[in-house]
């Protein structure tokens, strides 16, 4: 479904540049102990001045997202929240004094707003009247990009795929038909440069 919506966007400017990020099988390791260490303090720390290990991954998935003018996330749901694969991601690009500041009326986003667009898969049911499990996923990712500053966020969701060929093939039709209405032409166009 990811593939289909970055399709979708390519349909709009075909001259964006899209950036394959694999995040799952290991690909981004969990944050370290210094990262941690650094970004307790109040003040910027010697670790982030001059990054070293989890800190220098986080200044380039960082980096990477500040280009993008655009981003599609496609995840699975595991155990009604985020997998860890995709946890260790936002761990490493939703960094204090980076991409948001800590204020005493709360936190406040630092990047540049953009589309983001999230294509969810899960085996059970989790919106509409059929929905039989908890959904921690979809607030979770709104609550934690809102938090950098991206609040244009838009999901998509593969529901049922445990409940066989069937659910598979109706929640696919479903799925097919609300990204062809959200990226149909009467919509606004998207226009995005770069497409993370």
């Amino acid at each position: 479904m990811s593939r289909k919506i970055i399709e979708f966007l390519l349909e709009r400017e075909p001259a964006a540049i899209v950036v394959d990020r694999v995040i799952g099988t290991g690909a981004i390791s969990h944050i370290d102990e210094s990262y941690a260490t650094a970004l307790g303090g109040i003040q910027q720390s010697s670790a982030e001045r001059f990054p070293e290990g989890a800190m220098a991954r986080s200044e380039e998935l960082i980096q990477e997202l500040e280009s993008s003018d655009c981003m599609v996330i496609g995840t699975p749901m595991h155990n009604f929240a985020v997998p860890s694969a995709l946890k260790a991601w936002i761990d490493h690009i939703v960094r204090v004094r980076c991409t948001f500041n800590a204020t005493k009326d709360g936190y406040k986003g630092i990047l540049r707003d953009r589309p983001v667009y999230v294509a969810v898969s899960s085996g059970g049911r989790y919106s509409g009247g059929r929905a039989r499990q908890p959904n921690f996923l979809t607030p979770y990712i709104k609550t934690v990009l809102g938090v950098i500053g991206l609040s244009d966020v838009t999901f998509f969701s593969v529901e049922g795929s445990s409940l066989g060929p069937q659910a598979v093939t109706e929640a696919r039709a479903g799925a097919d038909r609300a990204l062809r209405e959200h990226f149909s032409p009467s919509c606004a166009p998207v226009s995005p440069a770069r497409i993370a």
